[in-house]
């Protein structure tokens, strides 16, 4: 399916930061390599919105705040299970910087999330409690988007957690698979496609989308 955006249409970019690539401190397996085709559909939107995992330190999603505690177990927390992740995404950390090869400036908004101490926070949307409202879906209507679609990292975490809710938002949500990377945890990358398609979103390629 070819895609031209609009200025109805907004890109959304999630978590493309230092700390999520490469040498980072939960490093999305090839994370960078989906930076070249993020920065040539930044160069086709007029509305570019960014996301920043922004948490302080000792976050209660870190298996560093749990005795015993080990990255990529588990705790039940006061809203449900949470995976607990390596220190990552410090607030002011370089590895809370975005990728420097990102060419992200042209964003409008820059939406930091996971900052609230005691709730982690994966979709741009709402955070993990499922009640608490980040704004971004507010800010997209009264800008007038109607359409999003949705690139970074990782797939099977923020982003797909962001293209689900955006649905429930009542967008129409367009995944490009190759702009996004995945952590694929005990088979999580299916089971995030598979939500995703159940509550439409739609999956295509970053090549598909070109300018008018």
């Amino acid at each position: 399916m070819a895609f031209t955006p609009t200025d109805k249409d907004a890109l959304v970019v999630v978590d493309m930061q230092n700390d999520f690539c490469p040498g980072g401190a939960l490093a999305v397996p090839d994370g960078d390599a989906c930076v070249p085709a993020i920065n040539r559909l930044i160069g086709l939107f007029d509305h570019v919105v960014l996301t920043q995992d922004w948490h302080p330190s000792g976050h209660s999603s870190f298996a560093s705040s749990h005795a015993g505690g080990e990255p990529f177990g588990a705790v039940e927390l006061a809203y449900g299970t949470q995976v607990l992740w390596p220190d990552h995404c410090v607030q002011g950390t370089t590895g809370a910087e975005f990728h420097p090869d990102l060419k992200w400036t042209k964003a409008e908004l820059v939406l930091r999330k996971g900052f609230r101490a005691g709730i982690d926070s994966y979709s741009a949307f709402q955070e993990n409690d499922k009640q608490t409202k980040t704004g971004l879906a507010g800010y997209l209507k009264e800008r007038g988007s109607t359409r999003l679609f949705m690139t970074g990292l990782a797939t099977d975490f923020c982003v797909g957690w962001s293209a689900i809710d955006g649905r429930a938002e009542e967008f129409e949500v367009v995944l490009l698979e190759d702009a996004c990377r995945a952590i694929d945890l005990d088979g999580s990358l299916a089971a995030a496609k598979q939500s995703m398609l159940e509550a439409g979103v739609i999956m295509s390629a970053s090549d598909e989308v070109s300018p008018a």
